[in-house]
């Protein structure tokens, strides 16, 4: 059979492309390794620990929070078998959503491993132990990306783990030490942290989250995850780590440029979570004289083609923000724009969202960045303190903050750290999308008594209009 198109990777960006491929009337394959479509996301990343760390918060709030509510429960015990497979029970109903929308959408879906053998065929070497061969017009590399690991470090899927092992542990450990306060790293460390786990995390930068957000968002949230029991070694590298029995020692000392003594310090597991590496292993990229960057990105036109005529790639395996959603996003620009559709994505209007207690959100410019530009603007700033459902919902930690062009008042950024601060920046990113102003979401009604008054008041303040501040 001769395919429109075949997809290799069934990760958000892959799947959302077949699917919308195939709306479009493209003959489609979509080619994955693994025995379950999803990718990274679905059925090791970002659903999984979702999954756990509302499991995890659950726990916490019956561990004593609950009480301030005026509910006293005694007695909480962690079944943590059971948590665990309720996370593997969401993963494989979504996994298996997957499957049932290829079969609506006719997109033949086939498990194994894809080589391009030439910009018209891929093989498969399927998980089956037959091979075939997929004659195609066109290919759409969406392998996404895999955990990056760091020199003297070495995995041993027990003690010594990446993200994806760090979802299956049994026991919870009596003490995790994390290299990395990025997203991964903050979000599975605040997991075992509610279940019981003394964490430290280990970062190479002054600043958490690898200093890309709004710097009071940063500060702010270091303060809170330190109250909530997360230590952090900052300014550190790790040189090396050693497994002592049942326990790990890792070595660190001061970040390049300053001076001072190697230390040491003794847990019972390490997660390495220092970010994440396009997945391009084995994938036949010299069979067709295709390159990657000296950062082992594939480069790719406003179109999402690569040099090769034909071939294509998107989401985590090009360069950009390593998102789910940016990736389904461009997976659908890519096929809509084969077909001669003009379709965009607007990587200013993107939001990024941080899944601990507070979350944690941004869309668009920060502070720092437009000082850099020689950007004139104005910050409106609202507490969720001042909020009335955040009151009467005990989750008042944190603020929404709102950039505007100082003449314009288009808005330029936006960035919350809070409750439900994941769904309150799709406001934002809206907004920025239709270039609207403050001014737009200021004079917009917004529910009494939600939390999404904080955005709009955040709005008021760009101009010092604030009602309830």
């Amino acid at each position: 059979m001769m395919y429109d198109l075949v997809v290799i990777g069934s990760g958000p960006g892959g799947y959302v492309a077949a699917i919308r491929a195939a709306q479009l009337g493209m003959n489609v394959a979509c080619v994955e390794k693994y025995d379950t479509f999803g990718g990274t996301c679905l059925n090791v990343g970002c659903i999984p620990s979702k999954a756990l760390l509302e499991s995890s918060h659950k726990f916490h709030d019956a561990n004593g929070e609950l009480a301030e509510h005026g509910i006293n429960v005694s007695g909480v015990e962690l079944d943590l078998e059971k948590m665990l497979n309720r996370k593997k029970e969401v993963v494989n109903g979504l996994t298996g959503g997957i499957k049932f929308l290829f079969g609506k959408n006719k997109v033949d879906g086939i498990h194994g491993t894809a080589t391009i053998q030439d910009k018209n065929t891929v093989v498969v070497a399927q998980n089956n132990g037959e091979s075939k061969t997929l004659e195609t017009k066109k290919i759409l590399i969406a392998t996404g990306s895999k955990p990056t690991a760091i020199p003297g470090v070495e995995y041993d899927k027990e003690t010594i783990v990446d993200s994806t092992w760090a979802l299956e542990f049994t026991e919870v450990p009596e003490h995790l030490i994390i290299i990395g306060a990025g997203v991964i790293g903050l979000e599975l460390g605040s997991v075992w942290s509610r279940l019981g786990a003394k964490v430290t995390v280990i970062e190479y930068l002054p600043e958490i989250l690898g200093g890309r957000a709004d710097a009071e968002v940063m500060k702010t949230a270091k303060k809170i995850f330190t109250k909530q029991g997360l230590e952090f070694i900052m300014n550190a590298k790790v040189t090396g780590a050693k497994v002592n029995g049942k326990t790990v020692e890792v070595s660190y000392e001061p970040r390049d440029g300053e001076e001072g003594e190697v230390k040491t310090i003794e847990g019972s597991k390490l997660m390495v979570a220092v970010g994440r590496r396009p997945y391009t292993d084995g994938l036949g990229l010299v069979n067709i004289g295709l390159e990657t960057n000296a950062r082992g990105f594939i480069e790719v036109d406003g179109d999402y083609e690569t040099s090769v005529e034909g071939v294509y790639a998107i989401g985590d395996v090009i360069p950009g923000p390593m998102l789910a959603h940016l990736a389904e996003d461009e997976g659908i620009i890519c096929v809509e724009r084969m077909n001669g559709m003009g379709s965009h994505v607007m990587y200013d209007a993107v939001p990024d969202v941080v899944y601990t207690y507070p979350e944690i959100a941004s869309v668009g410019k920060t502070p720092a960045e437009l000082d850099k530009e020689g950007v004139e603007y104005k910050t409106g700033k609202f507490l969720f303190k001042a909020n009335g459902r955040a009151r009467a919902i005990n989750y008042t930690d944190g603020f929404v903050k709102v950039l505007a062009d100082a003449k314009t008042d288009r808005i330029l950024g936006a960035h919350i750290i809070g409750p439900q601060a994941g769904d309150l920046i799709a406001e934002m990113a809206v907004a920025m999308e239709f270039w609207a102003s403050a001014e737009d979401i200021a004079r917009s009604s917004h529910a009494h008594p939600s939390l999404a008054e904080v955005v709009k008041e955040a709005c008021l303040a760009v101009d010092g209009r604030m009602i309830h501040s």
